[in-house]
């Protein structure tokens, strides 16, 4: 037939047969028939793959410096075929993550040439082969953020998207009805599911549609990712040293950078590291806080403890990789008396290195905001709240099966599919997790008690006093009650403030991303319902001018962890809005203990004039020195991302 696309396809398969079988030389040998075609029909996915095979082969072989071409010449057409395939962001991100393997195969494979000749900087290039790996995607949507893409643009496309909008609220109100409606059938709830699939579809092709249709977008240059001597040159200063991660099957490796050298190390499989991070995510609760300091010893001595040495700087920035991204790096340690990182330490983390680089790039410039602060406290989340007006005219039993119904949603709403309500006793229950991401989605359930979200009158508390720290009334706002909703979280006054503050709960979907979120009032003042949910993607279209977002809320700091990509989560959506900084949570923390820390933070950080990393560092240490919350269970879940100076 002449079909020469299917002849390279098998003749690639036929050599990968004859590696399976052990015959390395007639498995090249097929692969060098296979590559020729594979360029000459122009099949550049099938070349990459071809050029994969040949230096994994001669890896196997012991042939390392043979595999070396091969791996680099895939691994451009690969970033190659990454811009190329789409101008969406969701499906570069999706096809970036399908080729990490690709990514850490390089990184083993000039490691292990590390190792046999240690003077020919082969650990530089992996480092950057590893920072070329990660958060690429967001790279260019921070780059983007500055760039009106929608200028000359088709109107009749703005349009359609603000209808596409409109339609997907008035979709998730619907959705509301139907589930408080006891009457309602599964056929009802299975229709509105499918509608609010198909418009959310649409809206994520119109949104591609309109990135081609756009001159901005067509003439956006994305920074490409930075190299070791950029960072030192242009990222590290002399009281920072770096710690990139680049977790492996067979081994995992930690490069440590200064301003001034680089020193690689090799560290335990990922398998045996993720054992551990799963072993302290376990102790996350407040029942389990002295077993937590326990499970911090093996994770430290594993992935800290080899490069002890090199920690002389007093600021840590931490570029974790997969499941590390889930852990306080401020409460493992590195010393004898288990005294945690923050004892010496500030601690930052970072997506990838390249990313701070296009923060500062985009915010440098900028004017500050005009006014100090604002915030977002303590919202009405049911309809039995005692602040609502007519709560003395509903009879308990009405408001009880409301309330259950609202929960029943907001489970349907963020993906709790097995979370279950009856009508005599509300239940939350869980499947075993089998990862780190359904282990943090049982503990994100565990946020409702009896099946709704608990009212946080110790977040008013926080924020009152915090707002006593600015005495200027026309420096800060406040919304409490009914008006911490979403309208005004997404005014766009919000853009006045240098520091915006929301303290309530968090949501995380890690199977749909974009339906995490925060919670904001659920009802009005009638007790009727209404869209109390900030999900990211209504982050994603704020515009702020802020110094720094604080996520006074549970798990705000967790999201799910997409290959190449780093967490996708509400810190990623607020960087694109424009805060160079967030402050979250890696767990749901005790209410007063948030209050506390919280205000001790904003304290330091406007009293005494320090700067984020550091009033956060000292908050930390004056929680576990002087309260009654010395655990790391209190202190150790908020973590500073993005900016330090």
């Amino acid at each position: 037939m002449g079909q020469r696309s299917g002849e390279a396809t098998t003749l690639n398969n036929i050599g990968g047969v004859y590696s399976a079988l052990g015959e390395k030389q007639q498995a090249l040998d097929y692969y060098h028939q296979s590559l020729p075609l594979r360029r000459a029909v122009g099949d550049r996915s099938g070349e990459a793959a071809t050029l994969y095979n040949m230096a994994y082969l001669e890896k196997s072989r012991g042939n390392l410096q043979a595999a070396l071409t091969p791996i680099q010449d895939s691994i451009h057409i690969r970033e190659y075929l990454r811009t190329k395939a789409s101008v969406s962001p969701e499906l570069r991100q999706t096809y970036f993550s399908t080729q990490q393997g690709a990514y850490q195969f390089y990184i083993d494979l000039l490691m292990e040439l590390h190792q046999q000749n240690p003077s020919q900087g082969y650990d530089k290039q992996a480092f950057n082969i590893s920072e070329r790996s990660r958060a690429r995607v967001l790279l260019e949507l921070l780059t983007e953020a500055n760039a009106n893409i929608k200028e000359g643009v088709d109107p009749e496309l703005i349009a359609q998207q603000k209808r596409l909008q409109g339609q997907l609220d008035a979709t998730e109100t619907q959705r509301l009805e139907i589930d408080n409606n006891p009457n309602s059938t599964d056929e009802q709830k299975k229709a509105i599911n499918e509608t609010r699939k198909s418009i959310l579809k649409e809206y994520h092709d119109l949104q591609t549609k309109i990135r081609a249709k756009s001159p901005n977008y067509a003439a956006l240059n994305y920074p490409q990712p930075l190299t070791l001597e950029q960072i030192k040159e242009d990222i590290l200063d002399q009281d920072t040293v770096l710690l990139q991660y680049s977790l492996g099957r067979k081994q995992s490796y930690l490069w440590v950078v200064t301003k001034e050298e680089m020193t690689s190390y090799q560290l335990p499989s990922q398998k045996d590291i993720n054992n551990w991070v799963k072993n302290l995510i376990k102790f996350t609760t407040k029942s389990n806080a002295k077993a937590f300091t326990q499970a911090v010893t093996p994770l430290s001595k594993a992935i800290l403890k080899p490069a002890k040495d090199k920690l002389t700087k007093k600021r840590i920035v931490i570029v974790a990789d997969g499941f590390l991204q889930y852990i306080p790096f401020a409460a493992l340690s590195v010393s004898e008396n288990q005294q945690p990182l923050i004892t010496n330490y500030e601690i930052i983390n970072l997506p990838s290195s390249s990313s701070l680089a296009t923060i500062r790039h985009q915010t440098q410039a900028r004017k500050p905001a005009p006014k100090a602060l604002a915030v977002l406290a303590d919202p009405v989340f049911s309809i039995d709240d005692k602040r609502i007006n007519n709560t003395e005219n509903q009879t308990p039993g009405v408001i009880r099966f409301i309330t259950q119904r609202l929960q029943l949603v907001l489970g349907k709403l963020f993906g709790s599919k097995s979370a279950t309500v009856n009508e005599d006793k509300t239940t939350v229950s869980q499947p075993q997790p089998s990862d780190l991401g359904s282990l943090a989605l049982k503990r994100s359930v565990k946020n409702l008690r009896n099946g709704k979200f608990d009212s946080l009158p110790g977040t008013r508390q926080e924020a009152e006093a915090i707002l006593n720290l600015i005495p200027e009334d026309t420096e800060k706002t406040s919304a409490f009650d009914f008006n911490a909703n979403f309208t005004t979280a997404t005014n766009p006054e919000l853009s006045q403030y240098r520091i915006v503050h929301l303290a309530t709960h968090g949501i995380l979907n890690t199977k749909s991303p974009e339906l995490s979120g925060i919670v904001l009032s659920l009802v009005d003042e009638t007790g009727n319902f209404t869209n109390g949910f900030l999900r990211l993607h209504d982050i994603f279209n704020l515009k702020l001018n802020a110094d720094i977002v604080v996520l006074s809320a549970c798990q705000t700091g967790v999201a799910k962890d997409i290959k190449g990509e780093g967490l996708v989560g509400l810190t990623r959506g607020f960087m694109y809005a424009g805060s160079p900084r967030v402050l979250v949570s890696l767990w749901k923390v005790d209410d007063q203990a948030t209050a506390e820390i919280m205000t001790r933070f904003y304290r330091l950080m406007l009293k005494q004039k320090l700067s984020p990393a550091e009033a956060l560092r000292k908050a930390q240490l004056e929680m576990q020195q002087e309260t009654e919350w010395k655990s790391p269970y209190y202190w150790a879940a908020f973590v500073l991302q993005g900016e330090w100076n």
